[in-house]
């Protein structure tokens, strides 16, 4: 607390803070929800909210019945994104056995399949995709025809020259071929939990700072203690400052803290200038301590205040782009995405770990942050303020 003593050094106002911060203490269950809550949503989300697709069930109907048939569903399987689940005897099986959903996927290869490749002829197998998640489908028609691809090069080495082709795509030009060369930028390994958590790291810091700031002010109601602190010297502004000073100490801790658990946990790179997140994450729970008292002067009870909270906190993660690109939202809905805290923080937090982007670039974002913060904190102490007068 010596640093509170440098910091404060109004003797009253600094007694009033001392007095949150050994409440909080002692309400034990307001401190673990300020750190075990927030550390396990943000494990979980990095690990279960994954985009990547792997280990896909396949069937296979085989009517060729041959060595190089054979070859083509090992190099399918052994590539760890597809995993052998069946082998039927028609493709009707195989197709019943999709519709049921035991399968995500099927491989059909034809009767003359090594005939046709002994011969130069072209060769077609066909891949039935579950399409019920039209993600999943359309990475597992990726992850085939990059097998697919890598298959026919090796019978290229080996003297064969076989000539896949997609069934309802138009025939390319013989007379000439365009090769494509892609670079990853700033992700080479395509890793999709770095977005996961990235944006994720601003939802857990806004809906928390609303949770715990609405929380400590119904719970400091109920108990009668605000008015006991009226009956003190203590000026309003004194009151409102010790109510917001250790919750936002607290709640930085846990900025530093989630960054830590992205750089050791998801080794998510930090490229850019770190104190430029940890400053976005304080304006972002300013934000949500903003959010979660202006949601306690209007309900009396932390029943209301949850089913108030129902109200705000979803539509804001949703509109937030943490978990889904805004570039996906409808066009009429991605301008609504702006007047979101937890957008802008998205966009410093991966902006700055994983391109190094810097202030010159980022400044927008921050004077979004620090408008949201002034416009909520403001709005919130002027109803607390008219509650204790």
């Amino acid at each position: 607390m010596s640093i509170l003593n440098i910091l404060l050094p109004a003797p009253r106002l600094r007694a009033l803070i001392f007095k949150e911060f050994a409440q909080i203490r002692r309400d034990t269950r307001l401190a673990v929800s300020l750190v075990i809550p927030p550390v396990l949503q943000l494990v979980l989300f990095g690990f279960a909210l994954n985009a990547t697709v792997s280990h896909l069930h396949l069937g296979v109907v085989d009517e060729s019945h041959s060595s190089r048939s054979r070859d083509l569903i090992a190099n399918m399987t052994q590539s760890g994104s597809f995993e052998l689940a069946h082998t039927y005897g028609s493709a009707r099986e195989l197709g019943d056995a999709l519709s049921r959903g035991e399968l995500d996927a099927g491989l059909v290869i034809p009767t003359d399949f090594e005939k046709d490749l002994e011969r130069g002829r072209p060769t077609e197998v066909q891949i039935l995709l579950n399409a019920m998640n039209a993600n999943t489908a359309a990475i597992g028609q990726g992850y085939a025809e990059g097998v697919i691809i890598s298959w026919n090069q090796t019978l290229g080495q080996n003297g064969l020259h076989a000539n896949f082709r997609r069934i309802a795509t138009n025939p390319g030009t013989r007379r000439g071929r365009v090769t494509l060369n892609p670079a990853f930028l700033f992700n080479p390994a395509l890793n999709g939990t770095w977005f996961t958590v990235t944006g994720t790291f601003g939802v857990l810091l806004m809906l928390n700072g609303s949770i715990v700031a609405s929380t400590a002010m119904i719970k400091e109601r109920e108990r009668g203690t605000v008015e006991q602190l009226l009956m003190t010297p203590a000026t309003t502004s004194e009151i409102i400052i010790a109510k917001i000073t250790p919750l936002f100490m607290l709640l930085c801790l846990l900025v530093l803290f989630a960054a830590s658990l992205l750089k050791i946990l998801f080794n998510v790179p930090f490229r850019g200038n770190i104190f430029l997140v940890l400053s976005g994450g304080a304006l972002c729970v300013l934000c949500g301590i903003g959010v979660g008292t202006f949601i306690a002067t209007y309900t009396k009870s932390a029943q209301q205040a949850q089913l108030m909270a129902f109200f705000i906190n979803p539509p804001l993660s949703s509109l937030s782009g943490s978990l889904t690109p805004v570039e996906a939202m409808p066009t009429w809905l991605q301008p609504v995405t702006l007047f979101n805290p937890i957008r802008h923080f998205g966009i410093i937090t991966r902006s700055c770990l994983l391109k190094g982007s810097g202030m010159d670039t980022l400044w927008p974002n921050y004077l979004a942050l620090i408008g949201f913060a002034a416009v909520l904190l403001t709005l919130s102490v002027g109803r607390f303020r008219k509650q204790l007068g």
